[in-house]
């Protein structure tokens, strides 16, 4: 495993939510504390430590394949929420539509983060970055529910803007106001 190098970047926590395990559509609830497991979220949809796998893996996995949960956590940036927003027209994008676990705000170009960062908290929590989450259209059609005409234009807006997949590495709480310390691997980009 590469090193990670501990940065001058911190994030703080603006929202947070879970996904109900009884969920209509992908609409998150808010949340002001979460006890972060190795699970992820309790009582979060896109909780557990394996997961069925999608078609985002069929390439490596036939659809419904368990494979390991690197989807825990959705997370995105208000820097980017605010992009998102104004491309569609809209004063702001509230996260729940977005099916989010997490919002933070302070780190440049969250999206593209390394995979394998960390974030983590001065409880010890850490969060561990997977990879871009890819626009889709679950939340186009929840924008659509409460802005109507604006939800179509959600995924192109939020190409390159939609935040990232993790999971969590070491356990502990989360709050709203915490801050996040991003560590990111200690290696060259590939260059093949």
């Amino acid at each position: 495993m590469a090193e990670h190098i501990p940065t001058d970047h911190y994030g703080t926590i603006t929202w947070l939510g879970k996904v109900p395990l009884d969920r209509p559509d992908i609409r998150s609830e808010s949340l002001e504390a979460v006890m972060a497991t190795f699970a992820g979220f309790d009582a979060d949809y896109h909780g557990g430590l394996t997961r069925a796998s999608c078609v985002r893996v069929t390439s490596r996995h036939p659809k419904r394949t368990q494979i390991s949960n690197t989807r825990q956590l959705s997370i995105l940036s208000v820097e980017e929420l605010h992009q998102i927003a104004a491309a569609i027209g809209l004063e702001e994008l509230d996260p729940r539509l977005l099916g989010a676990s997490m919002v933070v705000e302070g780190i440049p170009d969250f999206t593209f983060l390394p995979p394998a960062s960390r974030l983590q908290a001065d409880s010890g929590a850490t969060i561990v970055i997977d990879v871009e989450n890819g626009p889709c259209n679950l939340p186009a059609r929840e924008i659509e529910k409460e802005a109507d005409g604006r939800g179509k234009a959600f995924k192109a807006a939020a190409r390159g803007k939609r935040g990232v997949t993790a999971w969590i590495e070491c356990e502990g709480m989360l709050a709203v106001g915490d801050k996040l310390r991003l560590h990111v691997p200690d290696q060259r980009a590939w260059a093949p």
